[in-house]
């Protein structure tokens, strides 16, 4: 997937997971934004691979928790200005 379309495709998989932000993330701009979305769909992806797996419940509940990690990044990306400024 072309790094733009996996940055949309966080972007709005964000958005359906944090309801209480859909209107934040969907005009949301900045690089540290973009590439927490794109991270984000990295990390989906990869738990979404590992659950089709068998015997691989230790690496989903990683991967569930890296996907949770990113969620908080966003939610403060997005709510404080200067958290871009200060992971610069």
């Amino acid at each position: 997937m072309a790094r733009s379309n996996r940055r949309e495709a966080g972007r709005r998989r964000l958005a359906m997971r944090l309801p209480q932000m859909r209107k934040l993330i969907m005009a949301a701009c900045e690089p540290l934004q973009l590439e927490l979305f794109e991270a984000y769909q990295m990390a989906v992806e990869a738990r979404d691979t590992l659950r089709g797996q068998p015997f691989n419940s230790k690496l989903v509940r990683e991967s569930d928790e890296t996907c949770f990690e990113i969620e908080q990044h966003v939610i403060r990306a997005i709510q404080e200005p200067s958290f871009a400024q200060r992971t610069r």
